[in-house]
């Protein structure tokens, strides 16, 4: 019974990490830019952070839900700015520039880490996905007991990072192929995509909250 408990966070993390919204184009880049390791990290620090929402839904923390509930628009055009900045770096962004500076001084992998996993925290709709998925594939009651539920959040940890580490393994296999004249248009494109990205998102976000409030 264990063992399925993991598994089913193992699909559950990946399943939740797989759409490529802002934070997946974000990976991408850096993997291109900086190397697998840096596009890794980088989706290391996406998991630890749905990994923490994870734990939220799954110990029907709700005082925490509630909090996020009544913050959610403030939370979300914050969240949106956070990336929408993010986005005009990367679209300015020089890469002749940006490998200079590498050489000059070493990567940061906590630094690639630690930055997704601020942008990531700032967007609380992820606790109601995870939310969602559990109550879909029916892994936490008032029964269930703690260490089930810890090996549950084991697996959506373990999931999330298997499909970063997938992610970032192809797409190094593409580097070879980049020189710098295509690495200034695809910042320009990741830029562009991101940005795009979040202002949809916030968008039908919003048309959500009218329609709710409407009806």
């Amino acid at each position: 019974m264990s063992l399925e408990y993991i598994i089913d966070g193992i699909i559950i993390g990946i399943s939740a990490s797989i759409p490529l919204g802002p934070i997946g184009v974000l990976v991408i880049q850096r993997t291109l830019n900086k190397g697998r390791m840096s596009g890794f990290f980088s989706g290391l620090g996406a998991a630890l952070s749905d990994t923490i929402y994870a734990i939220i839904a799954g110990f029907s923390l709700s005082f925490i839900v509630g909090f996020i509930e009544t913050q959610m628009l403030w939370i979300q055009i914050v969240g949106a700015l956070v990336l929408i900045g993010l986005g005009l770096k990367i679209f300015f962004n020089n890469p002749a520039v940006q490998l200079r500076r590498q050489k000059k001084r070493s990567t940061s992998l906590f630094q690639d880490m630690a930055s997704t996993f601020i942008l990531t925290i700032a967007n609380p709709l992820a606790v109601f996905l995870f939310l969602a998925f559990f109550a879909s594939f029916r892994v936490v009651d008032a029964r269930q007991e703690l260490f089930d539920r810890f090996l549950l959040i084991l697996g959506v940890f373990a999931g999330a990072s298997t499909w970063w580490f997938t992610l970032s393994s192809l797409i190094n296999m593409l580097r070879s192929k980049i020189n710098l004249r295509r690495l200034f248009w695809l910042n320009k494109i990741a830029g562009s995509v991101i940005i795009v990205l979040v202002c949809i998102a916030f968008i039908v976000w919003i048309g959500n909250e009218y329609l709710w409030q409407t009806t």
